[in-house]
Parts: C-alpha cells; sequence; structure tokens
C-alpha cells in the first residue's frame, strides 16, 4: 500500500536533482565557494535554498526601482519579468558572491539592464492649489499692464506665431511672454522620465511653487505683507514635510520665473520692491533657478523662455543650418529704447552710435508702453538674422532676454557687463566667453572712449564665422523644447538645468556623508567671483564686482 509513496517520492527526488543538474551546467562551480574549490556542502545549500524560493516566488517588482510616473510605459522587452528564475540567480548571487557565466543562453536571458534613472531621479511636491494652479485661476491680473491669460496656452508658450512672411520656420514658433518660466518648466517636468512617486528613492525634489507669477500680482501698489504671504506659507509648509528632515531641504530646488533682485527685500517698508522670499531662513537652504541670480550661491540662472519650442531634433537642425547660411546685411543691431531714469545706462550712448551708422547698424526701436515692434517674434528675430553681432547691455537689470533671442537667429552677443552672461548662465553657456561674444566694458562705451562699430571691424571674417558657428553651436541649449513631444540626441536648456542641479545635490550629500557641514559655502552672499571662476579674467573684472548693484 505504500509503494506509490515511495514512487512519488522517487520522482520528486529525480525532478529535484535534474534542477540540481541544470544549475551546475549552468554556473562555472570553480566560484561556488571563497576559496575557489568546489564545496559540495555550499552547493547543496544554495541549491535547497534556490528550490525553495523557486515554489515560493511571488512576483514583486515595488522595490526594483522607483514606481514612475509613466504607467503606459511598455516593459522593457529584454526583461522577462514574470520569469521566477531571475529572482533565483539574483539570490544566488548576492548570498553566496557567485559570478555568473555571461556565456550561458540562461545568464544572458535573464540579466537585468542597468537603471538608466540611477542618480536621477525627482520628486515632485503635491502642494496644495494655492502654490500654484489657484495662481493662474486670475490671469488678467498676474501682471499690471498686462492680461496673461493668451500666453498660458501651448503649455505656457503662448499662441502660436502666423504669418512671420518667412522669417521664421514651420509652427514652432510661439509668442511666448518671458516671465512663465514657471509654468513652461513646470509642464516639462510632468514628462521627465525619472520621476518617482516614492520621494526615498529621490535624488532631488522639485517644488512647483509659481513664485514668480505670485511676486508679479502684488509688485505695485501692494504692502509687504500682501507681497510676502504666500511665500511664506509655502517654506512653513516645505518645513513640515518628511522629506525635508532628511537633508533640511538641501535636495530642494524650485523656479523663479523673474530675476533674483523681486526676491530680496532688504526691510519691511512698504517702499521697498519686491518680496521676501529669498531672505527667509528657510529658503537659505533652497536651491533657486532664476533667469538672472543675485550675488547668492544658491542661486542658479537659466534662460529666458525665448520662441522656439520645437519638436524634434530635425528642427533643430534645419533652423542650425539656415542660420549658418543666412545672408547678414548689417555689421550690427540693437533692440531696445533708451532708459532714461537710469544715470548708469549706456542705451543712450549705443542708440546714437547705432543712428551714426545706419548702413551697418540695424535699429529695432522699442516703444515703451502699448504694440511694440520688439513683442512681435518674427520682428526680432529678423532683426537679429539680418546681423553679424547683436548688442546686449544691460537694461532694468543685467540680463534681458534679448541674450537668447540673438543667439536663436545666429548672431553673436556683445556685452558690456560680465554680470549680464558671464556669471550667470554657467551651466548652458560656455566658459570661454570668447569664442562665443564680444566684450566690451561698459565704462569705455559710456564715456565715450571706443566706438563700437570700430571695436567690430577689427574681427576677421575667420574669427567672426568661427564665432557664429560657436552661437549656433548652443541654440539647443537655450530652448525649452515643446513637451508634448521628444528631443532624441540633443540636450535642451530642461535638461542641461537638471544636470545641473543633480550635480549640485549630490555633491552636498557626499559633503554630508563624509561627516562635512552642509551649509559650507550652499547659500553665500558676494559669490560673483565665484561664479565668473574659470575664465580667467577675475582680476580684471574685479572693479565690476566692486561696483555692482547690491543684491
Amino acid at each position: 500500500m505504500k509503494r506509490p509513496a515511495i514512487i512519488r517520492n522517487w520522482f520528486v527526488f529525480l525532478v529535484a536533482f535534474s534542477f540540481f543538474a541544470v544549475f551546475l551546467k549552468a554556473f562555472d562551480y570553480s566560484v561556488l565557494s571563497a576559496d575557489g574549490t568546489n564545496s559540495a556542502t555550499s552547493l547543496i545549500s544554495v541549491f535547497v535554498s534556490s528550490f525553495n524560493n523557486l515554489h515560493a516566488h511571488k512576483p514583486n517588482h515595488s522595490l526594483d526601482a522607483p514606481q514612475m510616473f509613466n504607467q503606459n510605459a511598455s516593459p522593457d522587452p529584454s526583461v522577462d519579468t514574470d520569469n521566477p528564475f531571475i529572482d533565483v540567480i539574483e539570490s544566488l548571487d548576492q548570498a553566496n558572491n557567485l559570478a555568473v557565466n555571461k556565456n550561458t543562453t540562461l545568464a544572458a536571458r535573464t540579466r537585468r539592464p542597468a537603471d538608466s534613472c540611477e542618480g536621477r531621479y525627482i520628486y515632485v511636491h503635491h502642494l496644495p492649489r494655492r502654490f500654484n494652479d489657484d495662481v493662474l485661476k486670475n490671469c488678467s491680473v498676474l501682471v499690471k499692464w498686462l492680461d496673461m491669460c493668451p500666453f498660458l496656452t501651448n503649455s505656457g508658450f503662448g499662441p502660436q506665431v502666423e504669418n512671420s512672411e518667412g522669417v521664421l520656420s514651420e509652427k514652432t514658433w510661439f509668442t511666448t511672454n518671458q516671465f512663465l518660466l514657471e509654468v513652461i518648466f513646470h509642464e516639462r517636468m510632468k514628462k521627465y522620465k525619472c520621476l518617482t512617486k516614492n520621494s526615498s528613492f529621490a535624488n532631488a525634489i522639485y517644488v512647483p511653487f509659481f513664485a514668480g507669477l505670485d511676486a508679479g500680482r502684488y509688485l505695485w501698489g501692494y504692502n509687504t505683507s500682501m507681497r510676502d504671504s504666500l511665500g511664506s506659507d509655502l517654506v512653513k509648509w516645505l518645513a513640515q514635510q518628511p522629506e525635508w528632515k532628511r537633508m533640511w531641504g538641501r535636495d530642494h530646488f524650485f523656479v523663479l520665473g523673474r530675476i533674483g533682485w523681486d526676491f530680496r527685500r532688504q526691510t519691511d517698508h512698504d517702499s521697498d520692491w519686491g518680496s521676501k522670499l529669498m531672505t527667509l531662513p528657510e529658503s537659505m537652504n533652497l536651491t533657486a533657478l532664476s533667469i538672472e541670480t543675485t550675488s547668492w550661491s544658491n542661486e542658479f540662472a537659466i534662460p529666458y523662455p525665448t520662441y522656439f519650442h520645437p519638436s524634434s531634433d530635425d528642427e533643430v537642425f534645419r533652423w542650425q543650418n539656415r542660420m549658418q547660411s543666412h545672408n547678414r546685411r548689417y555689421l550690427f543691431a540693437f533692440a531696445g529704447a533708451p532708459r532714461p531714469s537710469a544715470n548708469d545706462s549706456i542705451r543712450k550712448e549705443i542708440i546714437h552710435q547705432c543712428l551714426a551708422s545706419r548702413r551697418t547698424c540695424n535699429f529695432l526701436r522699442c516703444n515703451s508702453g502699448g504694440e511694440s515692434r520688439c513683442d512681435n517674434p518674427a520682428e526680432v528675430i529678423k532683426a537679429f538674422q539680418d546681423s553679424v553681432f547683436c548688442l546686449q547691455p544691460p537694461g532694468d537689470s543685467y540680463t534681458r532676454r534679448s541674450i537668447f533671442d540673438s543667439i536663436l537667429a545666429g548672431c553673436i552677443p556683445v556685452f558690456f557687463h560680465p554680470f549680464s552672461a558671464y556669471a550667470q548662465y554657467t551651466w548652458h553657456l560656455q566658459r570661454d566667453y570668447w569664442r562665443y561674444s564680444v566684450f566690451i566694458p561698459i565704462d569705455l562705451v559710456k564715456d565715450g572712449f571706443v566706438s563700437i562699430k570700430q571695436v567690430l571691424l577689427q574681427i576677421s571674417d575667420n574669427e567672426m564665422l568661427a564665432m557664429r558657428k560657436e552661437v549656433i553651436k548652443l541654440i539647443p541649449r537655450v530652448i525649452y523644447a515643446d513637451p508634448r513631444s521628444k528631443l532624441e540626441t540633443l540636450e535642451d536648456a530642461f535638461d542641461i538645468t537638471l544636470k545641473g542641479v543633480l550635480h549640485r545635490i549630490g555633491k552636498v550629500r557626499n559633503n554630508i556623508n563624509k561627516g562635512r557641514d552642509p551649509s559650507n559655502g550652499f547659500a553665500e552672499e558676494n559669490s560673483w567671483k565665484m561664479k565668473l571662476s574659470g575664465i580667467g579674467v577675475e582680476e580684471e573684472w574685479d572693479h565690476f564686482i566692486d561696483t555692482s548693484m547690491r543684491y
């Protein structure tokens, strides 16, 4: 009566022995023991453990990698996620320090690919709506003199440009407002491929607060309490979250769609400008990305939004080729208006020199009110693409969007102050500034000591062509591509910004792991020299630092 049981036992033994033989064949058993000998005891224990794991196997991939927002992504066809042998082999490898023979069919078929998002995972804080979406509800009052509602269309790019009369190409140009970087960046972040819903996996944490749009509502005619209210509530909310306590906020970053000066009010007098968001204690632990930085080391400048938002690499390549071969009738161009109330402005002298050189200078006059030719993307790009050099003096602040418009048009920018670009966009513009731009000290122009035309005429044709080539190479680095599609081989301003943020936060995390004080150098004032480091002319520009605006 017991023979069937004996047969069943022998059958189980034969099945088990078969599995044992398969594993012997699949692995190089010279590495099954630490000293390189074949240990039968180790082999049997490994096999028993693996056999038990095989029968107890339940697929659970929640710990393999952070859960992604993109739930529609196709699984990697090279990985059989339902194959229990994967976990068996991995447990063998880890528990017994086994080396899988890469030449075996089994190992090749079950090996997992490297995590392409390793070191790049970002967690997005789920803020209460009043910090972002609700700010956009009253879009008509976001800027005092302009209805911003039309500009919020197309993921923050604004209306598509029509009837450009052949100046612009395809359907990739939009009437983009320069103050909508927060919305544009947020829309791109929603499509970022390495998002994680688990903050413990995150290498950085993004705070989608529309600080600049909030500030713009109250810059004129409101007291300091109103200007500071939402920003103060935001940092209090952040400090109460568990993610804050891991690095006390030093792995957090957010975008400011206005210049840094707008967020560093020094007093509580209603007559003083801006909010005090960036002077709050919690903000000292945040990394801020703005269109123009102050001298503080926790601020990093990223490009202004331009009008060009391509959907593919080919669209970028076609535009670059077009700008490389475009015939330029003018030696230099200037698009702007005078600043009569600014004592240090050189615009009056620039306009004077441009008008005195009508055959060689293309002047696009920007009206101070109402409709302006400078608000028309086709007008601006045409003026720049017809010129070899484009003058970029400081305006209301050191920087201006026109810098990036000129780069788009393949027009070599001419700077008059190092804080207009060289100390600002350190992630996006190359450090050897002389390869893509011309620098003329502002004092020499203001005092009438130099002729801009004569300085530019001294540049040879070969030098000019080499500089233009470098400018056109910069185009992908200063644009924000359409989030509804994807660039394949090119990195745009968004991609480069995230690289810079992750690198900065990674360095802070390494310092913490080494027992160093993470606050050292994280948020320090008067860091212009640090931002100019690597250029090689820091000492020559000391007087610019000494006479800089007090940010």
